[in-house]
């Protein structure tokens, strides 16, 4: 196991069960549709979880390309492996999303809600106004980066190469009751997509996927969850180095 083949397995799970949960609530006939956003908030954060559980002892579970640059920044992660990491994020999450399709593919032709089918996929915001979206991103992403640095093992820092910092180094529990706690509390503007992979990947294999009545894959919408979560991750980086 590498680190690369670790992201591309983390972020392929994180998906799978975080898509895949958001399918199960929206999609029509599904066992768990209409039953809200607890269940989608606790099916992330048990995504998390797992994607953790998985990529933590070999890549450190980044599993998101707002931990590798806010890592990177903060001077805790090499920025040569930046791009790597975040190759294999896009393609676990674009494997990911393939995946809850191919599963669920009977729901979608049952489904006539195109925003609701593209869900599954991507984010979008509850109420459409650019600054106010963006803004969301960068707190939700903040947050998490930021918690991240403050509760992570200081004997996993760059003292210890052979353990590689990220969601990891903070524990699968906790940095799932972390994506929970962010979900619950900042996720009803925008989705918490805080995290560029996971909603840019599925982006495309949602514009790619051959799809009932799928409409359009809200390209005007997609830089918002990219630009929004490297923000909030190069805040919280810079204020982390100050304050440390």
């Amino acid at each position: 196991m590498t680190a690369f083949i670790a992201e591309v397995i983390g972020t392929f799970f994180l998906i799978l069960m975080g898509n895949g949960v958001v399918a199960n609530v929206v999609l029509q006939d599904t066992k768990g549709n209409n039953s809200g956003w607890i269940v989608i908030t606790t099916g992330w954060a048990l995504a998390v979880f797992i994607g953790v559980v998985v990529a933590g002892p070999y890549s450190g579970a980044h599993l998101n390309p707002a931990v590798s640059i806010g890592l990177a920044i903060a001077g805790k992660f090499s920025w040569q492996l930046v791009p790597s990491y975040i190759l294999a994020q896009m393609l676990g999450a674009m494997l990911g999303a393939f995946m809850v399709w191919a599963l669920y593919r009977n729901h979608y032709r049952r489904t006539d809600d195109a925003g609701g089918k593209r869900a599954t996929f991507c984010t979008a915001p509850a109420i459409r106004d650019w600054p106010s979206n963006l803004l969301s991103e960068v707190v939700g992403t903040f947050a998490l980066i930021f918690v991240i640095f403050y509760f992570s093992d200081p004997l996993l820092g760059e003292g210890d190469a052979q353990v590689p910092m990220g969601m990891g180094s903070l524990g699968a529990v906790p940095v799932s009751l972390l994506v929970f706690v962010i979900g619950l509390a900042l996720g009803g503007t925008t989705g918490y997509a805080i995290n560029p992979a996971r909603d840019l990947g599925p982006r495309i294999v949602h514009a790619l996927l051959p799809i009932r009545k799928k409409e359009g894959s809200d390209w005007g919408y997609s830089w918002v969850p990219v630009i929004g979560p490297i923000m909030g991750c190069a805040l919280a980086a810079l204020l982390y180095g100050i304050l440390s």
